[in-house]
Formats: C-alpha cells, sequence, structure tokens
C-alpha cells in the first residue's frame, strides 16, 4: 500500500460516525448489515448515513451489494490486512520477535471459537 492510500483510508477513518460505522460492519462479518440497520443501530438519518457509507466505500474499507430492496454493506477485510501491515512492515527492526507481543494482539479476536456441545 502507498503511503496516498493509507492517507486515505484513515482520513476516511477519522470521523466518529465512520469509525463506528466500520467497526459494526467489522463486528457483522461476513454476513454484513442492511444501510438501514447501519443508520438505525448507530442512531444517524439514513441520508446522513449514505454519505458515511459513501466515504468509506471510496476509501476501499466497505462494499455494497443489493439484496432485493436493502443494500448490505460488508467491510473489506483485505483492506484491513493491508492498512495493517502497511503500518508494521518495518517493525522492529527485522527481529520478528520484538514483534510477537503485536501480533498475539490480533490472535484472540479470530481463532476459531471452541464448541459449547462436548
Amino acid at each position: 500500500m502507498e503511503s496516498t492510500h493509507a492517507i486515505h483510508v484513515f482520513a476516511a477513518l477519522s470521523q466518529s460516525t465512520r469509525l463506528d460505522t466500520f467497526r459494526l460492519l467489522m463486528e457483522h462479518e461476513p454476513d454484513g448489515l442492511a444501510a438501514g440497520e447501519i443508520a438505525r443501530r448507530l442512531e444517524v438519518p439514513q441520508n446522513t448515513m449514505s454519505s458515511h457509507l459513501a466515504i468509506l466505500s471510496r476509501a476501499g474499507l466497505i462494499e455494497s451489494e443489493r439484496h432485493s430492496r436493502s443494500i448490505v454493506y460488508r467491510a473489506v477485510v483485505d483492506r484491513v490486512r493491508e492498512i495493517t501491515s502497511f503500518l508494521v512492515q518495518d517493525c522492529c527492526g527485522g527481529r520478528p520477535e520484538l514483534c510477537e507481543p503485536l501480533v498475539a494482539e490480533f490472535t484472540p479476536c479470530c481463532s476459531p471459537k471452541e464448541s459449547s456441545h462436548v
């Protein structure tokens, strides 16, 4: 990822409603949420939410798909990987053991959940 693309991503996330929207969509991966449901959950008028969704979409952070009469939005997980990699690409001066705590921070959220049925 180039610096200009990273700046575009950070600019899109630098507003509280857009950041909350993106985090909500990450929480609902891989199914996503309808635009109206996002607006309802965040208590934002639908026309305002449309503007925020457009900005996030132009930054490549979310994508949409029409489902009947509604538009469902999903986070672009590959974009999250790209921006994270951009931030840490030169981490630790070639000493990967120094980055282990950083990597460990991401592991719990992405580990398969154990079944409660034994």
